[in-house]
């Protein structure tokens, strides 16, 4: 196994694209270096696992033969380089195909979470400008009454409807890809829109080395490993890693069909043999509050595990290396950038237990104090990228979209860190998270990792309460476990358990009993909107009072 800082000193970006690419960064296309550049290999690309637990198995050959054919039928209704198509489907087969169809045209995909609503889906639609949708029977409805006027394919259409399969098979294959340049997009993403409406963002063709690499090194991608990665092509997470990373590599990647659930995540992973498992903390807490009914089924088929979206909790590690005897490590990314930040699977340095780890190579990862200054280990501040010495970073702003994230040559993500000693780095929190309490800042993660380790716990958030008298109070919302129920003892347990193993002043002096927690449709925590409903009942109990 390579050393992770002789990776970073070795690091040539020419070199990387042209072995990645296999050829320069001005002639290229998505859909030849994900499909075509793989066939004659005899490989299988896509497995997908209805939730009826069929399964079947397309290699390359096949994908690129239908690719050819669906990409016929979106250049008849006018998509040429650079417009955009927009998927909403599930994860199947069709989805797929309609990705690479568009890549090969020269054209951007832009994806549609299927739990969208119709007027989330009409402001990407409306923001993007999208020529066509592809869409399947039971998500067409949300697309009746649209302000903008795509053009509509379904899978499964009702009779008089376009129907995908019945324009595929007809059409005659376009077997000429049209070759554009790395600075030229080929996915047009979507923030996830917590902070305000979701902004646009082009990803350009060369960053498809970059996500080549995070499958290399980080997830530390093997000819022999079954892949699957849990999350949904619409988002980028699913989109990056589930789709693109494993197909330029030339590896099968995994499609479930069906809604997350323990058992059937542990059917598809002992039924394809997966040995090789990524996912967001949120599917893991979900699967480890199982226990046994999720562990005894899949022993010994897990070689590595990954984790993205949100920091990974000790306790989720400790468990899968216990119950599973797997490591899993976290990793740190986000829409703009890909992932950037890891614990590699690939690479050999140290693992500091909560921390997210080390730059991927072709990134320079620094921290800053609000004056842009790089702080040294033990001082919060906020994660930046260096990008003069980061060549595989490849945001550089929204889509007509002014943005604040850049100052001089740092991207500015946001989040809260704190380098360590060992060059790790640890996540503390989205700058609106941290909290001020009597002095002290306070990171909401900490205190949710503690406070998961009880046993009554599955899932908790934490945020600061606006406190006349410390600033802020940190307050927990706590969903429980089986078995439990809520009450005073166990708040006043769950106290005494966070304060014995973190600190005194940042345990919750309020706990909240819930039965679920706000999340993005990607399964992130949105802290702001509890701490907003707890600034309303405060503004509300004030209220009669300042009246009388």
């Amino acid at each position: 196994m390579r050393d992770h800082a002789e990776a970073v000193r070795a690091f040539d970006y020419a070199r990387t694209a042209e072995e990645a690419l296999h050829g320069t960064l001005q002639r290229l296309n998505a859909c030849l270096e994900c499909c075509d550049r793989h066939v004659g290999a005899d490989r299988i690309a896509l497995i997908c696992e209805d939730r009826d637990g069929t399964t079947r198995r397309y290699s390359f050959e096949q994908l690129q033969a239908q690719s050819q054919r669906f990409a016929t039928v979106l250049k008849d209704r006018g998509v040429g380089a650079g417009d955009r198509v927009a998927g909403l489907m599930p994860r199947t087969v069709e989805l797929l195909v309609t990705i690479l169809a568009t890549w090969r045209l020269g054209a951007v995909y832009q994806p549609l979470f299927t739990a969208f609503g119709p007027k989330a889906i009409e402001h990407r639609l409306e923001q993007s400008h999208a020529r066509v949708v592809v869409t399947d029977r039971h998500n067409r409805p949300k697309l009746d009454g649209l302000s903008c006027e795509p053009a509509i394919i379904t899978v499964g259409a009702a009779a008089g409807e376009p129907d995908f399969a019945q324009l595929r098979d007809a059409a005659e294959p376009l077997r000429e890809a049209v070759m554009r340049s790395g600075n030229d997009p080929f996915l047009l993403m979507f923030t996830s829109g917590t902070t305000g409406p979701a902004k646009p963002l082009e990803v350009p063709l060369r960053a498809i080395v970059a996500f080549q690499g995070y499958m290399r090194e980080a997830i530390d991608l093997r000819p022999e490993d079954n892949f699957w990665n849990l999350a949904d092509p619409g988002w980028a997470y699913g989109l990056y890693y589930a789709v693109t990373g494993p197909l330029a590599l030339g590896h099968a990647t995994t499609f479930y069909d069906g809604p997350f659930s323990v058992e059937s995540c542990a059917r598809v992973i002992d039924k394809l043999g997966i040995s090789n498992l990524a996912g967001s903390p949120t599917a893991y807490r979900l699967l480890i509050a199982a226990g046994n009914a999720f562990s005894a089924p899949i022993k010994g088929r897990l070689r590595v595990v990954s984790s993205a979206g949100e920091p990974l909790n000790p306790e989720v590690i400790r468990w899968f290396a216990d119950e599973l005897g797997v490591t899993i490590h976290d990793h740190y990314g986000q829409t703009e950038l890909g992932m950037v930040l890891c614990n590699h699977h690939g690479l050999a340095h140290p693992v500091h237990m909560g921390s997210a780890g080390y730059a991927v190579p072709g990134h320079r990862i620094v921290v800053l104090d609000e004056a842009c200054n790089e702080l040294a280990a033990g001082q919060p501040g906020v994660l930046a990228v260096d990008r003069e010495q980061s060549p595989l970073c490849w945001f550089d702003g929204y889509h007509g979209v002014p943005t604040k994230a850049f100052a001089g040559k740092y991207y500015l993500s946001g989040d809260t860190v704190e380098l360590n000693p060992d060059g790790s780095i640890s996540f503390v929190g989205r700058n609106d998270d941290v909290i001020t309490t009597s002095g002290y800042r306070v990171g909401p993660f900490d205190v949710e990792s503690a406070l998961i380790e009880h046993p009554a716990v599955v899932e908790a958030a934490v945020i600061g309460k606006p406190d006349p008298e410390r600033t802020e109070l940190i307050k927990a919302f706590v969903v429980l476990s089986a078995g439990h129920g809520p009450g005073p003892e166990l708040e006043e347990t769950l106290r005494q358990h966070v304060r014995q193993r973190l600190y005194a002043h940042a345990y919750p002096r309020e706990i909240e009993f819930v039965a679920e927690l706000p999340k993005t449709p990607s399964g992130k925590l949105q802290r702001f909107i509890l701490r907003n409903q707890e600034i309303a009942k405060q503004q509300a109990a004030q209220t009669p009072a300042a009246s009388a």
